[in-house]
């Protein structure tokens, strides 16, 4: 069972096609305009933790050329050649690393390029540069909206069934309570729940699942 614990903590990569939508279908449509060069190329995401941003972040990354993925911290620094940036959790970004983001935000609508930036919270509401939160609150702001648990378990129920196996209610439910809520990781432990059923001829049960979880410290 070890190497189907490891499974669980490698979700797939992110794309486009296997985010869940939910409420976010407009999310989604705007980024794919952007990334396609429309009017506008600058995009500030926000949301509470586990909706998603990174998820798109990335996934807008996969679609483009010469696009560039940065996971904000203190010391970010900005790949200067890239056309198209994606800055995650711009609320990390330490006083040089604000200043640096500010002027390749500039350099990046004089050159028609292009940013998708993403934070936990409204640019009006970042404790950032006055500036730079400006530049952040000029294209389109968009929430992305957390899934319900109705939307999730519809989500892990048409996955399973995807695979080729029915997924009890009663094992989702214990899914959503004990496992990480981000849809990649509930994807990846679906997954190994089916390996692990086919490979010990058990049926999906809470019993089977909370021996996967186990093992998998989660």
């Amino acid at each position: 069972m070890r190497q189907l614990a490891l499974d669980i903590t490698v979700p797939p990569a992110p794309t486009f096609d296997n985010f869940v939508v939910g409420r976010n279908a407009e999310v989604i449509a705007h980024l794919r305009t952007a990334i396609a060069g429309g009017s506008e190329r600058f995009v500030y995401l926000w949301g509470e933790a586990g909706c998603g941003r990174t998820h798109l972040l990335k996934a807008a990354i996969a679609a483009s050329v010469g696009a560039s993925y940065v996971a904000c911290d203190v010391n970010s620094y900005f790949d200067d050649a890239a056309p198209l940036l994606a800055t995650d959790d711009v609320e990390c970004l330490g006083a040089d690393a604000q200043i640096a983001l500010f002027n390749r935000y500039n350099t990046l609508r004089e050159q028609g390029g292009g940013l998708i930036a993403s934070g936990g919270v409204p640019p009006v509401q970042l404790k950032l540069r006055a500036d730079l939160l400006t530049r952040l609150g000029w294209g389109l702001v968009l929430q992305v909206r957390t899934l319900s648990d109705d939307e999730k378990t519809q989500a892990l129920m048409r996955h399973a069934n995807a695979r080729g196996f029915e997924l009890p209610k009663e094992v989702c439910s214990f899914l959503l309570v004990n496992a990480p809520r981000d849809m990649g990781t509930l994807f990846s432990t679906l997954g190994a729940l089916d390996r692990l059923s086919l490979e010990t001829k058990r049926a999906v049960t809470i019993t089977l699942l909370r021996e996967l979880l186990a093992s998998a410290h989660l």
